[in-house]
């Protein structure tokens, strides 16, 4: 997972800083906002369905069931929201790439792929996650980030770097993913063990969907709080593009230490299932303080390094024309912290099946970050501001319904014969 993850994170920042360093500063512009456009629109809707299938495949597995009937269901859901979004995107492609693609129509094409490939990918990883294959999970970051990489290096070496190029090679990198996971996703089932209410497996695909219809909008949400603002100051400082390239730049590297945080998710959830289907809710209480406890270490110090050192950075690794201060840099870093802690938390709540709970502290996010990005002045600062109210908002949502949550569920027997089947390994065949 940790070699996959720096792979897929490298090409992923490699493709910002060398679009930055041989394209003009609008063009570089426009590539960081799909960049940013692929991350919200692909990941917001699919990434959902790898964590419901994830939940779903664990939780078959504690009733001692095969994962093949969850697998089916989630590719016939990742179809579905396929056409649909390929719909909603084709019915407002002139808006979004006159505004926020620099009237360039290759780079919608670019953001078309990443939905096509980001939907195999996710559904991949949904499998593997639930089965805790996390060798598989890592092989699809791997050869992921290596397929973005390598071909946008030898389109920068030669001499004639173009916008399109880059992301289409960019948009490509899912489907190899995909492919690299396939050997990975045949497993067996687990031992049975009781499962009661709403926690109990995923049965039917309309379940499944019912489920996965509130994971969509709080993750797209999600997506949303943590990329929009760079999509929408881009054209508030049209007349600026240095300073628009500069902010996109930052808020790139600002996000650093929540992308190295991000599998972490994968590997939370099925564990958190397999506790909260038995109701050993003390393992949940846990393994969330535990996480917690690793935010802290990854997400201050980075925080800090975004005050310190941020400017100078934005510069030399991604070539920005103007400096951005210190402040701007480093508070981004501080919405990040936000961030990575509602990255442990929402796991918590789709484990305990709240999915509506998740998508309520989303809306609550955005709405206050949508309000403050309206606000008339300086576009930058309106930007930091949106960042640091939104996080801040769904992180209190969240802890809020998680206390309430694990507070009425009172906590099973360390010594259960069912609770000693789900410390986060995986169940014995069956």
């Amino acid at each position: 997972m940790g070699g996959g993850l720096a792979l897929v994170g490298a090409a992923g920042y490699g493709f910002v800083a060398l679009a930055g360093h041989t394209l003009p500063p609008a063009d570089a512009a426009a590539v960081a906002s799909l960049y940013l456009l692929v991350n919200i629109i692909g990941p917001g809707l699919f990434s959902a369905l790898e964590q419901e299938t994830s939940r779903s495949v664990s939780a078959e597995l504690v009733a001692g069931r095969g994962v093949g009937p969850v697998a089916r269901n989630a590719w016939l859901l990742a179809a579905g929201m396929l056409a649909a979004v390929l719909v909603v995107l084709a019915a407002i492609s002139p808006i979004l790439t006159n505004d926020a693609l620099g009237g360039e129509w290759g780079l919608f094409v670019a953001v078309l792929i990443s939905v096509a490939t980001s939907a195999a990918v996710y559904v991949v990883r949904g499998v593997l996650g639930g089965q805790q294959r996390f060798t598989g999970y890592g092989a699809t970051l791997g050869l992921e980030g290596v397929a973005r990489i390598l071909p946008c290096v030898v389109i920068a070496v030669s001499g004639i770097p173009n916008a399109v190029g880059f992301a289409i090679v960019f948009a490509l990198g899912s489907g190899f993913g995909a492919l690299a996971g396939l050997p990975w996703l045949r497993g067996p089932a687990g031992k049975p063990v009781d499962v009661e209410g709403d926690l109990a497996p995923a049965g039917t695909v309309g379940r499944m969907a019912r489920r996965l219809s509130f994971l969509v909008g709080g993750t797209v949400l999600m997506l949303v709080v943590m990329n929009v603002a760079p999509i929408v100051v881009t054209p508030r400082l049209a007349e600026d593009a240095g300073t628009a390239a500069a902010f996109a730049s930052a808020f790139v590297l600002a996000r650093i230490p929540l992308f190295l945080f991000t599998p972490v998710q994968a590997m939370l959830l099925p564990s958190l299932t397999r506790a909260a289907t038995v109701g050993d809710y003390a393992a949940v209480r846990a393994k969330l303080r535990l996480i917690l406890l690793a935010v802290a270490a990854i997400g201050l110090p980075g925080a800090l390094a975004s005050f310190v050192i941020g400017p100078w950075a934005v510069q030399v690794l991604f070539g920005a024309e103007v400096r951005l201060s210190g402040t701007v840099v480093g508070l981004l870093g501080v919405s990040t912290v936000g961030l990575m802690v509602s990255q442990v938390l929402q796991p918590g709540l789709v484990a305990l099946g709240r999915h509506k709970l998740v998508t309520l502290s989303w809306v609550s996010g955005t709405v206050v970050l949508v309000a403050l990005l309206a606000l008339p002045g300086d576009p930058v600062r309106a930007g930091v501001a949106a960042q640091l109210a939104g996080s801040a908002l769904v992180v209190t949502v969240m802890l809020t319904a998680l206390y309430r949550a694990l507070r009425t569920r009172p906590a099973m027997v360390a010594e259960s014969p069912s609770a000693a089947g789900v410390s986060g390994v995986a169940p014995n065949p069956g």
